[in-house]
C-alpha cells in the first residue's frame, strides 16, 4: 500500500486536530486496486477504476481549502489541510455523500507530494 500524507498548514493544524484530522493517522493510501483517503471521522473508498482523472491544482485561496469543504457548484468534496494545492480526482461513477446528502463527482486532496500522488493513480490504473 502506497501512502501519501497531507501537508498541514501550521496556522491550521490545530482547527484540523478539532475535527479529528491526525497528521500521522489521516491521508491518502493507494493499494489491491483501491484509493482510500482518511479525514477524521469522514473516509473515501473507491475502486481505482472508478478514477476517471487526476491532476494537480491550487494554490487555493485559504477559505475554500481548509477543512472538509464541499462545492455547492457541483457538489466536489474537498480534505484541505492547506491552500497550497493538492490533487482533484475526478470519479467516473460519483461516490456516494459523505459531506451532506449529495454524491460526489471529485475530490481534492491536499496532499504533501501532488505530482506523486498523480503518478501512483495513473500507475494504479495500467
Amino acid at each position: 500500500m502506497t501512502y501519501f500524507a497531507y501537508r498541514f498548514n501550521s496556522t491550521a493544524s490545530p482547527f484540523l486536530r478539532i475535527l479529528g484530522v491526525k497528521p500521522d493517522k489521516d491521508g491518502v493510501r493507494l493499494g489491491n486496486g483501491r484509493l482510500k483517503a482518511s479525514f477524521g471521522f469522514l473516509n473515501v473508498d473507491t475502486a481505482i477504476e472508478n478514477v476517471s482523472s487526476a491532476s494537480v491544482t491550487g494554490p487555493y485561496t485559504w477559505w475554500k481549502a481548509i477543512g472538509p469543504r464541499l462545492s455547492m457548484a457541483d457538489h466536489g468534496l474537498t480534505f484541505g489541510t492547506t491552500a497550497d494545492g493538492g490533487v482533484c480526482v475526478k470519479f467516473v461513477k460519483p461516490i456516494k455523500g459523505v459531506v451532506g446528502p449529495w454524491d460526489h463527482p471529485g475530490l481534492t486532496l491536499t496532499v504533501d507530494d501532488p505530482a506523486g500522488l498523480v503518478e501512483a493513480i495513473e500507475n494504479a490504473k495500467q
